[in-house]
């Protein structure tokens, strides 16, 4: 079976300009002749460390973005004479943005190529980010902030898939939750730099990670198992060559690449009746469900409170208080990025969702118990101080899996054959949620803060269930073992 046949249409020439490698791919084989097996094999680890740090640039992107409305708020209501409620709907529209991006990700990866696709997200948070800063009123606020969740949405997806795919199985764990502490990264870099930042000039700063993005874009290679589904035998050949290392014998990995393809349908499209397959379905359920929990699980409703419950425990300053919550998601996300290739992330998963379940317990119970206190008392104080020591422990947890790894897999298990369409799917779901949470936390916070929190740890619970009983341990597998897994 030729590899070229499917390349080989009007989409090519479209394609082209993002299917090289810049300078990496100049260097000959020769040059390296010399190296040892050992050399090679850190060279190319080298290599693909090079490209995750560089891709990494769109998820801190994605987390400035989350961060950026925390910290000043109260600067542009004052200088653009906003409402809480126009404020409100400023910060919402970054996900109403994701969705449509998320719809449009996996088709546009499919299309251009997983480089192409971070090219085509960088240009409209550019622009997003430049009309944030010269808005003199909420009309380009808003459409500022739409344009920065379009090239988000695209993110989102396309990031964890590229990074998958480039990965070794013994690294793909940890390089895959590099997308993850890239977020929160972002996120404290927008919380740190707001307390010393006009806001029109953070808006400005948000924009240089896609601003350094787009010419690193052209010095890293393609994802190989893009180019070798679309055909390109050499290009494909090439790619994987500078990501293992040049004197790297990679016959083994390109032959199972190859098997991978021929033995399923090489046809582009994919009928709503191929998902009746379990080969199909069953992945897409796992992803979707994955990505749903992370926030049915109430994270973004915890830290939207997270505030109030500061102030209740007598910190004065909530400003600091963000910083250090974000300080804390590093460093948890960090712990997971080293632990997920030694432990598994399914075991993560699951003390991930069940620490949560215990944290938010203690949330639920020290808010539910302040009702029958005296607020002038010292158990009234202590049961604060309690709430807050719950929120930071559900952070914790969230950051150690259910944050990095619902991404982290749905990168590893989805076929090739569906991987534009499911994902854009799992991604649109999760968005999608994501903004039904952050809606509704502050009417159900209103309406019982201990009845919300119960109805989180119960969510939490479910979630430890659903990862105990469907999904699979990927650690240590190439990803053409775990797709020929659900067959």
């Amino acid at each position: 079976m030729s590899f070229r046949e499917e390349g080989e249409d009007a989409r090519g020439d479209l394609r082209k300009p993002f299917l090289h490698t810049g300078s990496w791919y100049r260097m000959g084989s020769r040059q390296s002749s010399l190296m040892g097996s050992s050399q090679a094999i850190r060279d190319g680890a080298i290599s693909v460390l090079a490209c995750v740090l560089i891709v990494a640039l769109g998820p801190v992107q994605f987390g400035f973005t989350c961060g950026y409305s925390s910290p000043t708020q109260s600067a542009i209501t004052n200088d653009l004479k906003l409402t809480v409620s126009q404020f409100s709907l400023f910060g919402s529209l970054s996900n109403a943005g994701a969705m449509v991006g998320a719809i449009a990700s996996g088709q546009i990866a499919e299309y251009i190529g997983r480089k192409g696709s971070l090219m085509i997200a960088a240009i409209p948070n550019i622009i997003g980010w430049i009309f944030i800063s010269f808005a003199r009123d909420s009309s380009f606020l808003y459409m500022g902030r739409l344009l920065e969740g379009f090239g988000v949405g695209i993110i989102s997806y396309t990031v964890p898939v590229y990074i998958a795919e480039i990965a070794p199985e013994n690294l793909r764990g940890a390089l895959g939750s590099v997308n993850q502490l890239s977020v929160t990264i972002g996120i404290l870099l927008s919380y740190l730099l707001g307390l010393f930042v006009n806001w029109r000039y953070l808006a400005v700063l948000g924009a240089l990670p896609c601003l350094i993005l787009m010419p690193g874009l052209f010095f890293i290679p393609e994802s190989p198992r893009w180019l070798a589904k679309m055909g390109m035998t050499e290009d494909f050949e090439a790619s994987l060559q500078v990501l293992r290392g040049f004197d790297t014998d990679i016959t083994h990995e390109v032959n199972e690449i190859k098997r991978s393809l021929a033995s399923s349908n090489r046809r582009t499209a994919i009928r709503f009746a191929d998902l009746k397959l379990r080969r199909y379905w069953l992945p897409l359920m796992i992803g979707i469900g994955l990505l749903v929990l992370q926030q049915l699980t109430g994270i973004n409703g915890v830290i939207f409170y997270s505030n109030n419950i500061f102030e209740s425990a007598g910190i004065s300053s909530s400003n600091i208080a963000t910083v250090g919550v974000g300080v804390i998601q590093v460093i948890a996300t960090a712990v997971s990025t080293w632990l997920v290739d030694k432990t598994g992330r399914r075991i993560l998963l699951i003390v991930s969702s069940t620490g949560m379940a215990f944290s938010l317990v203690v949330v639920a119970v020290s808010f539910f118990s302040k009702g029958f206190v005296s607020e002038d008392s010292t158990l009234f104080s202590i049961l604060g101080i309690l709430s807050v020591v719950g929120v930071v422990l559900m952070i914790i947890s969230f950051s150690l899996g259910m944050g990095p790894i619902p991404w982290l897999i749905m990168s590893e298990i989805l076929p090739i054959k569906i991987k534009g369409l499911a994902g854009s799917v799992a991604t649109l779901f999760n968005w999608s949620f994501s903004w039904l949470i952050t809606m509704t936390a502050p009417l159900l916070l209103n309406w019982s803060s201990g009845g919300t929190f119960t109805m989180y740890t119960a969510m939490c619970i479910f979630t430890a269930a659903f990862v105990t009983i469907w999904v699979p341990e990927t650690k240590g597998r190439t990803l053409e073992e775990i797709q020929f897994s659900f067959r």
